[in-house]
């Protein structure tokens, strides 16, 4: 029995390091079905998904579901911690629990009690080793609490750091395709002479984003339940939104360059998809389709209302329907796993945008600047005229 827990602790102990070192350290695509992390997620996301889902108000569930990435994160901390407590508490165990308690007879409970207090670097000596196998665990265990703790407190700076780069271009976007962002609102907000160049430049920062977007969500996928400040963006509206635009320049809009489109594309799809792939998400077949004819032909008009030239042969819609299935299905995946809905390509009920509220404040300063010239002048004006009287 003794040899069995000593076996179980080893075990678990090498299990709840591996999975630590590849969350945190390792900068690449964690393996294994069976690692601690992905099966917290498994036991913790589905639930907080069906009781955030039971709240009814939009702006209170959308509430719920922002606590869960970081909280989340905090009880992957205390997991990990819990595992190497018993992983040890099992080893010492299978050594035959070699300590002297005062309080309690020697057991598991104080095989735990050790552990726990020897992780954490408590010392508090009220249980002390009988064994020279003990008092060399006991060195061991915490030195890996002392490096477990300094690794976590590396991490956090890292990961908010990530989310942060993430949601600036998030945050810009909305001034340039609305709230939330569609592919009929950026062009039509790009349909200026000149805004060709504009748009490119867009395109090539969203293209640097998604593989930013790539890179730090592949190494770091918990960052894909953290939500954005606002409720009507997230990071999947977004993305969808650039590819959106990108398969609509590349299927059927003159006199913009359709190169950068077809970089940005390629590079938001790979994200896409390698991050669906992360959390084992296939592409979704036969749900709604978020063009229909009817919708196209709106999306044509408002186009050409804004002065965008756009193909009108009969191969257009094809060519566009071509390229929605490289993406959308797996948009649809994470949309409904993450419950982050997709942007529509066009908004009925267009919101107020997130930047007006700023755009206001500016224009009340710039009319009081307006009224404060015009009283200077006018004093002027009046002094000059009582000198020329």
């Amino acid at each position: 029995m003794q040899i069995l827990g000593l076996v179980l602790g080893v075990a678990l102990l090498a299990v709840t390091l591996l999975d630590a070192f590849q969350t945190i350290i390792l900068t690449r695509r964690a393996v294994g079905r069976f690692r601690l992390t992905r099966m917290f997620y498994l036991l913790t996301w589905t639930p907080w998904k069906v009781c955030s889902n039971l709240i009814r108000d939009p702006k209170r569930r959308e509430t719920a579901f922002s606590f869960y990435g970081p909280l989340s994160l905090i009880l992957l901390l205390v997991t990990w911690a819990s595992a190497m407590i018993i992983g040890f508490g099992l080893i010492f165990h299978g050594l035959g629990s070699p300590f002297h308690d005062s309080v309690q007879a020697r057991g598991f409970r104080s095989d735990l009690y050790v552990s726990g207090t020897t992780i954490f670097t408590l010392g508090l000596g009220d249980v002390t080793p009988s064994s020279p196998w003990a008092r060399e665990m006991i060195i061991l265990e915490a030195g890996i609490g002392l490096g477990f703790l300094a690794v976590v407190m590396g991490y956090f700076p890292v990961l908010y750091a990530a989310f942060s780069r993430r949601e600036v271009s998030i945050s810009l976007l909305d001034a340039r395709a609305g709230s939330p962002p569609t592919a009929a609102e950026l062009m039509r907000r790009h349909s200026y002479e000149g805004a060709s160049e504009a748009l490119i430049q867009l395109l090539e920062e969203w293209e640097r984003w998604s593989a930013e977007l790539l890179e730090s969500h592949i190494s770091y996928p918990l960052l894909c339940y953290f939500r954005s400040q606002h409720n009507n963006q997230s990071w999947i509206s977004a993305l969808t939104a650039i590819l959106d635009t990108c398969a609509l320049l590349i299927a059927g809009v003159q006199g913009h360059p359709a190169r950068q489109a077809q970089l940005t594309f390629a590079m938001a799809r790979h994200a896409l998809v390698d991050l669906s792939q992360i959390f084992h998400q296939e592409p979704v077949r036969g749900f709604p389709d978020r063009l229909p004819p009817s919708r196209y032909d709106q999306l044509h008009a408002l186009l050409c209302e804004s002065g965008i030239k756009v193909c009108t042969d009969n191969e257009s819609m094809t060519r566009l329907a071509e390229m929605r299935l490289l993406y959308e299905g797996y948009a649809e995946a994470m949309s409904r796993y993450l419950c982050m809905p997709l942007p529509p390509w066009i908004s009925d009920n267009p919101r107020r945008d997130n930047w007006l509220a700023v755009a206001r404040l500016r224009a009340q300063a710039e009319e009081s600047t307006r009224q404060s010239t015009e009283k200077i002048a006018r004093a002027k004006g009046t002094l000059h005229g009582d000198h020329d009287f």
